[in-house]
């Protein structure tokens, strides 16, 4: 895939509390590592992957922010002109699945959701200490009005899945011009729902 000519980029961020796995979740879906022991994100940092999405290309800019209240002012900075954001929390902390409603408050105070994707990840699914259910999750996702995921870091579960469905909500809210069976679309959610996209997306 040639890097130098893309259709179109888009900014993703990753928020959520201070160890929650966005470092992992970043790593795994960008360079397919893993590790549990990694330094502490201080401020912001990113990592870029290239995608197809139909007949365009794509390239994800996907920013780390960290999650302690000392470097908030300065992940904030980069929530103007972001096209999505996944907030992330820990199942097997309860209290970085609580602090979630006032990250989206946040997020809604630089940002619409009419005009940036949103998705909620539940991380660390593989844990057997569990603290918060599915339903749960589900719930809350449902109130935001928005997609929910349950993923691993460490078993690359769902990664992959919910990074093509951001881009899926990211090209469909930009409207995006696509080729479908030698047809040209704009891509909306009315078309969607007469197209059969034949994707694994499962927004």
């Amino acid at each position: 895939m040639d890097s130098d000519k893309v259709d179109y980029t888009f900014k993703i961020l990753t928020i959520g509390e201070s160890g929650v796995g966005k470092t992992c979740i970043l790593l795994r879906y960008t360079d397919n590592k893993f590790s549990k022991h990694h330094l502490t994100t201080i401020g912001i940092d990113f990592k870029t992957k290239q995608v197809n999405y139909f007949d365009k290309k794509i390239k994800l800019y996907i920013w780390d922010t960290a999650g302690q209240e000392r470097f908030r002012n300065i992940a904030q900075q980069y929530y103007n002109g972001a096209d999505g954001i996944f907030l992330v929390y820990d199942v097997t902390d309860r209290k970085s699945f609580e602090k979630i409603s006032e990250w989206m408050k946040t997020i809604l105070s630089y940002n619409t959701k009419e005009k940036i994707g949103l998705i909620l990840l539940a991380n660390k699914i593989d844990s057997d200490t569990r603290e918060v259910n599915k339903e749960e999750g589900e719930n809350l996702a449902r109130e935001f009005g928005i997609k929910y995921f349950e993923t691993s870091a460490l078993t690359n579960y769902n990664l992959n899945e919910s990074f093509s469905c951001m881009v899926d909500e990211i090209a469909t809210k930009k409207k995006i011009e696509v080729k479908v069976d030698k047809t040209r679309i704009t891509l909306t959610r009315e078309s969607k729902e007469v197209i059969n996209l034949n994707r694994k997306c499962i927004c």
